[in-house]
């Protein structure tokens, strides 16, 4: 199955207003971060330096349309169902889901090492991302193309290609990934 909408490489969404979540994400605890990541279904070695918080995640790799929120959502939803309805807006869907949402944090000098995702359930959604913290230094790759993801802006990326992130910062590179797909396909 193929989603005709997605993007074939990276494409910018536009502004979203990640103040009050920016607030929230900054005062998280490092001992909850280390919790979170010790549970988290997707350890993969491409990710190993990348610590997540994730708050919805399919069941199986193969099915995109079987998921569950994980138990921080109802503490989260407040702040982060706002900024997924924003981002999709264009996309004019009347039965958005949103199979996996999460925070991913990178660390300075670390890298996300080149990857394709590659199980089925990764490739009819949108992947999306919206930087909640980053710095001059941290950059996304796609296709072999250099980019910056500027804080408060959306990004689909294609992540059904090689892709890659280096963070060669001072500081933590701090994303909201999401996934998102209308109806029940």
């Amino acid at each position: 199955m193929e989603n005709s909408l997605k993007t074939n490489n990276m494409r910018p969404l536009g502004a979203v207003n990640i103040k009050k979540l920016q607030e929230k994400v900054m005062k998280i605890p490092e001992l909850l971060w280390f919790a979170e990541n010790q549970a988290k279904p997707n350890k993969f070695e491409a990710l190993q330096s990348t610590q997540h918080i994730i708050f919805s995640f399919i069941h199986h790799w193969e099915d995109h349309t079987n998921y569950a929120h994980r138990p921080l959502w109802d503490m989260w939803k407040a702040l982060i169902q706002p900024i997924l309805d924003e981002v999709i807006l264009p996309f004019n869907y009347d039965q958005p889901h949103f199979p996996r949402i999460m925070l991913a944090k990178m660390p300075p000098h670390t890298k996300i090492a080149p990857h394709i995702d590659a199980a089925k359930a990764a490739q009819f959604p949108h992947k999306i991302h919206v930087p909640l913290q980053t710095n001059p230094q941290t950059f996304f790759f796609h296709k072999h193309q250099k980019y910056h993801f500027e804080v408060g802006q959306a990004y689909e990326v294609n992540n059904n290609m090689e892709h890659w992130v280096v963070n060669e910062g001072d500081t933590d590179r701090i994303h909201l990934i999401f996934e998102c797909y209308n109806g029940s396909h």
